[in-house]
């Protein structure tokens, strides 16, 4: 039987949807720039703010259209997007450069607010906070543990809330407790990344989408670069093209993993629905370790739902019952409301789960941005940018650190199936267990 929530769906993007495509005509790929940026998201743009409010002349170029990869395809949740601890961080380079790449995170994020208010950018950016659910009792008394380490030992911002008082902040039961982060905050990532696109074409940088970079070629003097369009002679190329990267740079290519994540987007809802789902109008996560995320959009009119659903890559027709099936286990209210779309993304994990940034054989770079990346991919866009510049403010915490990979590693993760699901089992189970004792 078919079931008629899952009729009629568009598959495309709910943020892109709404905004409609780019206004502005392509012009011609120019013969000569100062700077080419491969990859017209956060990074990309971020960067070319940079380097032509400096006055040098800068491309942005991409294969697709501009944004169309997880710039405008994410959930908008906006964290400090450093996932190692504190403890395990120090474990692996030492206390010092351990804070040193935590407070990345936290500057990542302030640094985004601010350009959001001095910029006076139209995204729907509100410092929401966010709920980080417990799956188990066990993980709750984690959470809690590890919340009070970063208050004391980092300074975050954050309090506990336990199962009794949950529904204060989510509207789910089952949870077993969370922890507030009031800081982390919400955007429309579609209207973000065309504000980005409107700053630096102001600033005097061209964009260009559907045209692929198919060869960078070092000279003495700078770059010759093969695109489809023509060839275009640069001083310096930034790559920035993170879960979307292709051989282009094979060593790059090599250091991350491309996952994909899905969402859905519901129908217009009640507002005593969102207001008993999401009464706080924080975003939320969960401890799963293939966790999912949703919020309400910004008018607070719809639920987008996210996360990976199954062990291997899938199209968004298949994507969407899964998807469904989960929000409504976490939200039972909402079974029998409608899905409008259906998409998905793809987003670049580093095999240490730390951004990297840098240069490689003169190419500057920055990506790995491990499912978190809207305040830290145009962070270290920014940063990428100045380092083009020659400023030292460029430098960051990431540069210093070797970049891993693994032997015979190609760029395709094949392992990824049997991690993904082995992760899912666990999840269910202990899950399942912990609702079981409850």
């Amino acid at each position: 039987m078919v079931n008629a929530a899952l009729q009629n769906i568009r598959h495309v993007a709910f943020w892109r949807d709404q905004l409609g495509p780019d206004p502005v005509e392509a012009a011609p790929v120019p013969k000569k720039t100062d700077v080419l940026i491969v990859g017209s998201g956060y990074t990309g743009l971020s960067a070319a703010i940079q380097t032509a409010r400096a006055g040098r002349s800068s491309l942005v170029l991409d294969s697709g259209d501009l944004g169309f990869g997880c710039s405008s395809r994410n959930g908008g949740q906006i964290s400090t997007s450093v996932k190692p601890s504190l403890p395990k961080l120090t474990k692996m380079f030492g206390e010092q450069q351990a804070r040193d790449i935590r407070a990345e995170g936290t500057t990542a994020l302030e640094w985004l607010a601010d350009f959001m208010k001095t910029e006076a950018l139209d995204c729907d950016f509100i410092r929401s906070g966010r709920y980080h659910a417990a799956h188990t009792p066990h993980h709750y008394e984690a959470l809690v543990r590890d919340a009070e380490n970063m208050r004391r030992n980092e300074g975050v911002e954050c309090f506990a809330v336990p199962r009794k008082d949950q529904r204060s902040e989510l509207g789910s039961d089952v949870y077993f407790g969370g922890v507030v982060f009031p800081k982390h905050s919400a955007v429309d990532p579609a209207k973000m990344h065309r504000e980005f696109l409107r700053k630096a074409r102001e600033a005097g940088a061209a964009a260009i989408g559907n045209c692929a970079v198919t060869n960078i070629e070092k000279t003495p003097i700078g770059y010759t670069v093969t695109t489809e369009k023509g060839i275009v002679q640069a001083s310096d190329v930034i790559v920035a093209t993170n879960g979307y990267s292709t051989n282009l740079v094979p060593w790059l290519r090599r250091r991350i993993i491309p996952i994909g994540s899905y969402i859905i987007a519901t129908e217009e809802l009640p507002q005593g629905a969102i207001d008993t789902l999401f009464p706080t109008n924080r975003i939320a996560s969960d401890t799963c370790k293939v966790l999912y995320y949703y919020r309400a959009t910004p008018d607070r009119k719809r639920v987008l739902f996210g996360g990976r659903v199954s062990a291997v890559e899938m199209d968004t027709t298949a994507s969407a019952p899964l998807l469904y099936e989960k929000m409504c286990r976490t939200f039972p209210e909402l079974r029998g409301c409608k899905v409008s779309h259906s998409w998905s993304g793809t987003v670049a994990y580093s095999f240490d789960e730390l951004a990297h940034t840098g240069v490689h054989d003169g190419i500057h770079y920055a990506q790995g941005y491990c499912g978190s990346g809207v305040s830290m991919a145009s962070y270290l866009g920014m940063r990428v940018g100045q380092k083009v510049l020659g400023l030292a403010e460029g430098r960051t915490a990431f540069d210093s650190l070797q970049y891993p990979t693994r032997p015979f590693y190609t760029g395709k993760p094949w392992f990824l199936p049997a991690a993904v699901a082995y992760y899912r089992w666990v999840d269910t189970w202990q899950s399942r267990a912990a609702l079981a004792r409850a």
